[in-house]
């Protein structure tokens, strides 16, 4: 079907637009043309359900397409005389059920009436032959209101009715609908409205009214409208009465301020100062656009929509489609191409969490400030799938993002590292012990020499520990060092270079005269450790024997 305007409706004195342009015709339906192509075919093969379920979002037509449907069972004119989807020109009933005062077509607000009682009535009723159309039509409206009692009384009659007897339901709430209910009807979903088209439906019902509105001012009804045609011929009527002079045009000025938004331009220049890590810049803007007027949370909901249009610019190339002047698009395009996906979704998932925080928090404002801070500050984070990368050549002991002539020059006064025992000495200094262990234990020098060290990793090595040491050499250098892990095998570690040597000494120690001596003297006693004698600085060995809790310490006679 197309999107044509329909004619006016029969009206005395002023009739807001939503109530003047209310479809007359299937054909004056915008955005729903699968539906009324299913009912046509219906009806021209007699395949006509006995109810029907509309459900979709305020405002799409739910209750219109219910009372055209009436008018379609029970269309009648000098040469039709059967059920029809042409309503034009109108037939014998169709006045009457437009205006819903025909006796044979039920009109039931299951808001308000949502008890046993309510339906027992039309239950009472259906028994009945029509007074003057073909067929009884009963709408009830909100049908997800009705009680379980409710419910199970229509099940029956909803399953089996008399021949002359159509329901058609219609709710916002398709979930709240028992599944027995749902089984029994034929199903459509209305669709919400594209942008585009509501807004070029705006377009034709201002050269109607003869009133001027800036094309920029219905794409923001129409997008403010949120797929709802009758919101947003509601919000046309209060934007038309913004300029009380005749013949002078609405601008988009005059829609933001009625709407509260703020300008479009100022929303980019923020989302470019986040998207620069500027909080400053960012926290200012945000802070003038409340002091004029602006809502906090729109200010974020704004944003979401830049980030949103920016990604689909990204994604679809020269398909997307936005909705804008040129200098908008072109700024959204720039922003998608300078962007990242990852760093795009990034940001919408912070803004949405900083939009449900705003709205719960006591204070706006702050709480919006306070997002612009973590934003901005999550701009300096490298993107996503950076990270994630340096994650892995971090774990996997590979080489760094950066080669080791890092634009950064050396920092004045840093240390002169000229082995790897010089790294784990300054490493000791700074006092970050489980650095120092893990160098001590884990690291297996193959290679070292200025800006580059390579290892072999001991069993049981830290993944990040690569990593770690890169960002230690960089914090105290000033450089970037490259540090990587090597399948080659290398020397020993620090600690089982230790451990050895002092095993070479112990066994040397065991050997000696007077240590042997003692260890005959003394079975089952040996030589735990050796160290220098307190204030004399020879070498003594430790020998400890079973049953003694001191160890004796033997010297050689000089």
């Amino acid at each position: 079907m197309s999107g044509a305007l329909f004619g006016d409706a029969p009206q005395r004195g002023y009739v807001v637009l939503a109530r003047k342009y209310r479809p007359r015709t299937f054909e004056d339906l915008i955005g729903q043309e699968a539906m009324g192509r299913t009912i046509a075919n219906s009806f021209a093969m007699n395949r006509i359900p006995h109810a029907y379920m509309l459900t979709g979002v305020r405002g799409v037509g739910k209750t219109t397409t219910a009372r055209l449907l009436a008018r379609a069972l029970n269309y009648e004119s000098d040469s039709v005389q059967g059920p029809s989807v042409k309503l034009d020109p109108p037939g014998v009933h169709c006045e009457a059920i437009m205006e819903s005062r025909h006796p044979d077509v039920f009109e039931m607000d299951a808001a308000s009436r949502t008890g046993i009682n309510d339906i027992r009535e039309i239950l009472d009723s259906v028994r009945y032959a029509p007074v003057m159309a073909r067929t009884k039509v009963y709408i009830i409206d909100e049908v997800h209101m009705l009680s379980t009692a409710a419910f199970n009384g229509l099940l029956k009659t909803l399953e089996e009715p008399p021949p002359h007897v159509k329901f058609i339901f219609a709710t916002t709430e398709i979930r709240k609908v028992p599944v027995t209910v749902l089984s029994r009807c034929q199903r459509f979903d209305l669709k919400r409205i594209d942008g585009e088209q509501l807004a070029a439906h705006l377009a034709g019902v201002c050269a109607k009214e003869n009133v001027a509105v800036d094309p920029e001012g219905l794409a923001l009804i129409a997008r403010a409208a949120e797929g709802s045609v009758r919101d947003a011929l509601s919000l046309l009527d209060q934007a038309i009465v913004q300029k009380a002079g005749a013949g002078e045009a609405v601008s988009a000025a005059d829609v933001r301020d009625m709407l509260g938004l703020a300008d479009r331009a100022r929303v980019l220049d923020l989302f470019d100062a986040i998207a620069s890590g500027d909080a400053k810049a960012a926290i200012t803007e945000v802070r003038a656009q409340y002091d004029t007027g602006a809502d906090p949370a729109l200010i974020l909901r704004d944003l979401l929509e830049v980030g949103h249009d920016a990604a689909r610019a990204q994604a679809l190339g020269a398909d997307a489609r936005l909705i804008g002047g040129g200098d908008w698009t072109a700024r959204i395009r720039a922003l998608g191409a300078r962007l990242s996906p990852a760093q795009l979704s990034r940001l919408w998932q912070m803004l949405l969490k900083a939009l449900e925080e705003t709205s719960r928090a006591p204070d706006p404002i702050a709480s919006a400030e306070m997002a612009m801070v973590r934003l901005c500050a999550a701009a300096g984070l490298p993107p996503p799938e950076e990270a994630a990368r340096l994650l892995r050549e971090g774990a996997a002991g590979g080489p760094p993002a950066c080669p080791p002539q890092a634009t950064e020059g050396k920092q004045e006064g840093a240390p002169s590292l000229q082995s790897f025992e010089d790294v784990v000495a300054l490493v000791a200094a700074r006092r970050d012990v489980d650095l120092e262990v893990a160098l001590e234990r884990f690291v297996r020098i193959r290679t070292f020499e200025h800006g580059r060290i390579e290892f072999q990793a001991a069993p049981g090595m830290p993944e990040d520990l690569p990593r770690r040491l890169q960002r230690f050499l960089k914090a105290e250098l000033g450089e970037t060092w490259a540090v990587s892990a090597d399948a080659t095998s290398g020397v020993e570690s620090l600690a089982e270079r230790r451990l050895k040597e002092q095993a070479q000494i112990i066994d040397e120690a065991r050997r000696h005269p007077y240590v042997a001596e003692a260890l005959k003297a003394f079975p089952g006693a040996d030589v735990t450790s050796v160290r220098a004698s307190e204030g004399t600085g020879e070498d003594g060995a430790v020998v400890q024997m079973p049953g003694l809790k001191t160890p004796r310490k033997t010297k050689e006679r000089r």
